[in-house]
């Protein structure tokens, strides 16, 4: 982030990307996530499915052979290690509980404004893969999952590398602010084709499928300028409306 000029800390003072409404670094966004991963985890242990862009459920099931137990013991020890690495660096205030309601709130606040204009323009629709059933359980852990996996997959994989390499090869000037912004409109069209592709994608449909880009540019502008959490909560609550809340 761009500043007038370096200023003295105090002493014991937060780093200015821990402030709550500071974008965070890449560790505190991981943190942050934490309660979404977690609890994706736990609940997909009683699915019959998970979310394709999920590569750490099976993993985690083969080390704890099959042990539910286990599996949830490794699960919760993913989301401990997060916090305790934070707090060896000192940085533990970053995840007070004020941090993630306002991230929460944030999140709510850009799904609300996804939703509506969503509704407005083709009618609602969910950023993940279908559920397999209409309960409430299933829809909030499917929403979960889709959130913190797609937006690795999407916006800090897909998207993240390729804007990487341009500013890389191209620099931060016009040009590469142009490539930057050809890049997202591809990433969000990748994004948004995902969702029809597998035995669990939807039928193909136009206004939907620009609708799913149009959401897939909101997600990498709030990855851009919020960072990845507000992105990953930003879309997990906007599934568990669409999906459970209606």
């Amino acid at each position: 982030m761009l500043g007038a000029g370096p200023e003295l800390a105090r002493p014991g003072a937060a780093p200015a990307g821990d402030k709550p409404t500071a974008k965070s670094d890449a560790l505190t966004d991981l943190a942050l996530t934490m309660p979404i991963f977690v609890l994706y985890h736990l609940g997909v242990a009683f699915l019959p499915i998970r979310n394709a862009a999920d590569p750490v459920t099976a993993e985690l099931r083969a080390l704890a052979k099959h042990s539910l137990p286990l599996y949830a013991g490794l699960t919760v020890a993913v989301g401990a290690a997060f916090v305790l690495v934070l707090s060896i660096l000192g940085r533990g205030h970053a995840l007070q509980t004020r941090r993630f309601a306002l991230l929460a709130t944030e999140g709510a606040l850009y799904a609300i404004l996804m939703r509506f204009a969503g509704s407005y323009v083709v009618g609602s629709l969910r950023l993940g893969p279908p559920a397999a059933s209409n309960d409430i359980f299933t829809g909030v852990v499917m929403s979960l999952g889709a959130g913190f996996y797609e937006e690795i997959a999407f916006r800090a994989g897909l998207y993240g590398l390729g804007a990487l390499g341009i500013k890389l090869f191209f620099g931060r000037g016009v040009q590469g602010v142009v490539l930057m912004v050809g890049w997202a409109v591809v990433a969000a069209a990748v994004f948004s084709g995902w969702h029809y592709v597998g035995s669990l994608g939807d039928p193909w449909n136009l206004p939907s499928f620009v609708f799913r880009m149009v959401c897939g540019l909101v997600l990498t502008a709030i990855y851009v300028f919020r960072g990845f959490a507000p992105a990953v909560w930003t879309h997990a609550l906007y599934d568990v409306w669409v999906l459970v809340l209606r």
